[in-house]
């Protein structure tokens, strides 16, 4: 080509270089971007590997705490944990939620009191607690309560608001519980503590490996349809993000992530609230079994996840790969 008005632009001029790749790059990708979901168990200098979760384990409460320093000197600013509760310790009404002596409490309380500056954020939901698996409470008709349910999530968060919580994220998509656990927060002196809604969490087949993580898997009984989203549907995502935020959630959550950056990004454009994905077991395992039948980069399907995440509007991601992406970021 001869004529130098062609072409007039090239865009690979900023492409051809990695400096320059790195000063034109819109969006990065930063360990504190990153929640890291750990998985606590009963016992001592336990670590239980998870089978469907490969390179994820359940550790003991003891050795929380070496997890929470890897993850502060990795920079990763904080850990949400969810309970492996024995099937012993389980009952219909999940009063072990309730139970200020409970896993959850206790690994907060451990982490807390050698890690004062990582923050906790806890998962509020019954489904790691009942007996039949469900995130509520059931009647004899096999119907999810939802004001009931609610009176014992407001126990649940006063829980563990007083072991130490710094961010209650309610995951059980009943209807008003926002405003009654902030309102609860509030009255209990506990008004710095956060809520991060699960304002758009879709019933999901991607859940399987967490459900092995947290003992629930075999003790579902039917699904969870009546309560968390349809995945035909966004319109309604911007509903419930709407009525979270009102009821006072300070931050919104979309799970799961890769198959729903259209609602990250939605809610993104229509609240400008910081919005959180979570990047769950199934998008982990996926990733791994990919890397480990050699049809993928693991380093390299791990960091162009999350960086779609954060391209798509979300301020920060939880992740499994979180340790292992803020090494590589490191």
């Amino acid at each position: 080509m001869t004529n130098a008005s062609y072409p007039a632009l090239r865009m690979r001029r900023t492409r051809a270089t990695a400096w320059s790749r790195a000063l034109f790059a819109e969006h990065r990708l930063h360990p504190s971007d990153l929640i890291w979901p750990l998985f606590v168990t009963e016992g001592s200098g336990v670590e239980d590997p998870i089978a469907s979760l490969p390179g994820v384990s359940r550790w003991s409460v003891d050795l929380m705490v070496e997890l929470a320093r890897q993850a502060r000197d990795a920079g990763i600013p904080c850990l949400a944990l969810f309970p492996n509760t024995q099937r012993e310790r389980r009952s219909d009404d999940g009063k072990e939620a309730l139970n200020p002596d409970n896993l959850m409490c206790r690994a907060i309380r451990a982490i807390k009191d050698k890690m004062p500056e990582i923050g906790i954020l806890t998962d509020v939901a019954l489904d790691p607690y009942t007996s039949h698996g469900q995130d509520g409470l059931v009647d004899d008709r096999g119907r999810i309560l939802n004001d009931e349910t609610i009176e014992v999530l407001v126990g649940q968060s006063l829980n563990q608001a007083a072991a130490g919580a710094d961010i209650i994220a309610p995951s059980d998509m009943m209807d008003g519980r926002v405003g009654v656990i902030r309102a609860a927060l509030e009255d209990a002196g506990h008004q710095d503590i956060q809520i991060m809604a699960y304002s758009a969490k879709y019933a999901s087949a991607f859940y399987g490996p967490f459900r092995d993580a947290v003992g629930s898997r075999g003790l579902l009984k039917g699904d969870k349809k009546t309560y968390q989203m349809d995945p035909a549907n966004a319109e309604e995502a911007l509903r419930e993000v709407a009525l979270d935020l009102a009821e006072g959630a300070d931050s919104v959550m979309v799970k799961p992530g890769l198959p729903y950056l259209d609602i990250v990004r939605a809610v993104k454009e229509r609240f400008e609230v910081p919005v959180f994905a979570y990047q769950v077991s199934g998008e982990y395992a996926m990733i791994e079994a990919a890397a480990a039948a050699g049809v993928g980069d693991r380093d390299g399907l791990v960091m162009e996840t999350l960086l779609a995440f954060k391209r798509a509007g979300c301020s920060g991601i939880l992740t499994y790969h979180a340790l292992h992406a803020a090494r590589l970021l490191g």
